[in-house]
């Protein structure tokens, strides 16, 4: 009989459920060097963020199979570890949607109505109801920027409050969200003038840290309101305080912070009326708590019992007899994937891809997982070779794809929005080296690093030097670089430099500006 190890406080419910296929130990939250000793008779491990699922954890779990974490967040396992040694690990991304999303409104309502302060007031003997009148949120516009589980639960409850939505989320159809009753808004530049009420829920990534900033506060119309319990971070807590002392923001409602370990520090705390402030709630309810229980355990006795985990965070969810005829092609595919996305703006219209070489023959159903993986995790986190395809459903996406004689090993991909096409092709080279052979009509020969930067620029003198001289002064290490001339447009090159860090957006804005220069963009790889 298989045995499972939990270690941290997990409720009665879900011990009760694995108890059915296996032996249960439920002990205390132990150090590592305690673990170890134990864990190596064990065939599973849950654990909530207490336990620090460490590399040496992982290789004295001998008979491990799977790793589950009662939560969203795995910041505590170490899942390269996990995956070198093809242990499963999961999560439970979904067990908070409901508590997140009530709690966004929640706080919307209580914003729009003072309660906090009027609580306070009460409570102290006084009576001052005509300082507490609030605003109704029936017939507002409610802008939802993220239009994922919660995001979708938040904006049926307010067309449900008689409130009307309109949604920016480049992964969602027109169709889907007129579907629900919202107002579809293509283009990020179009959206912020049009609500009266802001809610967030998207990841944070390097495109949107510091989304909600000077610039976007001042375009939105005036006497805005703001509720954020996605990310810390999002918002730029500063601009936001300028914008509520001048009014340009009525009012905001935050659950999470830039750093939410100094929240004294920030600058909304100094606020009265116009702020309300709660310490990452989202997710604290009884039922949320249960539920990412009851999902890891379920996904636990899948796995001991010969199926799929539904939430793997890891690569061998995969049928490993898939996987080993394609498996050196993964890695590449994800790459050129998520440089095409990166490159792309607005919607996902259709997405095309080419293989050639001895890819022809094979099953390439896993890399159409890893291209899609490296399409949604461009602007999404917590996605994995399992959630993807599921995401990318969810949005009307689809991969078509076509076998070309070629003897090139190689793997093309095609975006297609509203607004443009965006190519990206790569090959393996002697069997294993990666390398990006064409970004749109730039013909290339680079090997994907972990942080790519492209600037398109004039084909005249001394841009090279231009643009190194900018990454110079604001101390960004160039660790290879190439040039490469338009296919089509002598006049046209793209510089692609690999950096040893990611650069910054100030630093990308003077790249910019200088004379010559087409923009610039860096891009961040799992290389």
């Amino acid at each position: 009989m298989a045995k499972v190890l939990i270690t941290d406080k997990i409720n009665d419910l879900a011990v009760k459920i694995v108890a059915r296929v296996a032996q249960v130990d439920n002990l205390p939250t132990m150090d590592e060097d305690k673990l170890c000793e134990i864990i190596g008779e064990y065939d599973a491990l849950l654990v909530r963020s207490q336990t620090k699922v460490t590399a040496k954890i992982i290789e004295a779990g001998k008979n491990l199979k799977i790793i589950g974490r009662a939560g969203v967040g795995v910041d505590n396992i170490d899942v390269n570890a996990a995956t070198q040694k093809g242990i499963i690990v999961v999560n439970s991304p979904d067990g908070n949607t409901h508590a997140a999303a009530e709690h966004t409104i929640a706080m919307m309502m209580a914003m729009s109505r003072n309660i906090p302060l009027a609580d306070a007031s009460v409570k102290k003997g006084l009576w001052e109801r005509s300082k507490f009148t609030g605003v109704e949120v029936y017939n507002k516009t409610l802008g939802v920027i993220g239009l994922g589980k919660i995001g979708a639960h938040v904006a049926n409850v307010a067309l449900a409050l008689g409130m009307k939505v309109v949604v920016f989320d480049p992964y969602a159809s027109r169709e889907m969200v007129e579907k629900m009753g919202a107002t579809y808004v293509e283009h990020l530049d179009d959206f912020w003038g049009l609500f009266d009420y802001l809610t967030i829920h998207t990841p944070k990534t390097k495109e949107t840290t510091g989304l909600i900033n000077v610039n976007t506060l001042n375009r939105m119309k005036k006497g805005a309101r703001i509720i954020n319990c996605a990310r810390g971070g999002i918002i730029d807590e500063a601009a936001l305080a300028k914008a509520l002392e001048s009014g340009q923001i009525s009012q905001c409602a935050i659950d999470v912070y830039e750093d939410e370990k100094n929240v004294d520090k920030s600058p909304l705390i100094n606020f009265d009326k116009q702020v309300v402030l709660t310490p990452h709630l989202g997710a604290s309810t009884d039922e949320a708590q249960i539920n990412v229980a009851l999902d890891v355990a379920n996904q636990v006795v899948d796995v001991l019992s010969g199926r799929n985990a539904t939430s793997a965070i890891n690569i061998p969810a995969l049928k490993p007899q898939k996987l080993e005829a394609v498996k050196e092609y993964m890695g590449l595919a994800e790459n050129i994937a998520k440089i095409a996305s990166e490159l792309s703006t607005g919607a996902i219209k259709s997405l095309d891809v080419q293989v050639g070489g001895k890819l022809v023959d094979l099953d390439i159903s896993p890399l159409e997982i890893a291209i899609l993986k490296g399409i949604m995790s461009a602007n999404m986190d917590s996605v994995n070779y399992v959630n993807a395809p599921i995401i990318a459903k969810e949005r009307g996406i689809e991969v078509k794809t076509s076998k070309i004689n070629d003897n090139e090993n190689a793997i093309s991909v095609k975006i297609a929005t509203a607004d443009k096409e965006t190519f990206v092709k790569g090959a393996l080279i002697a069997k294993s080296i990666k390398r990006i052979t064409q970004i749109n009509n730039y013909c290339s020969s680079i090997e994907p690093k972990e942080h790519m930067l492209l600037v398109p620029h004039i084909n005249k003198p001394n841009m090279v030097a231009k643009v190194a001289g900018v990454l110079g002064s604001d101390n960004v290490n160039i660790s290879g670089m190439q040039v490469a001339q338009s296919i089509d447009d002598s006049n046209k090159s793209i510089m692609i430099i690999s950096v040893d860090s990611q650069v910054e957006q100030s630093t990308l804005d003077k790249i910019a500006q200088t004379d010559g220069v087409d923009g610039a963009k860096c891009i961040s790889l799992d290389a």
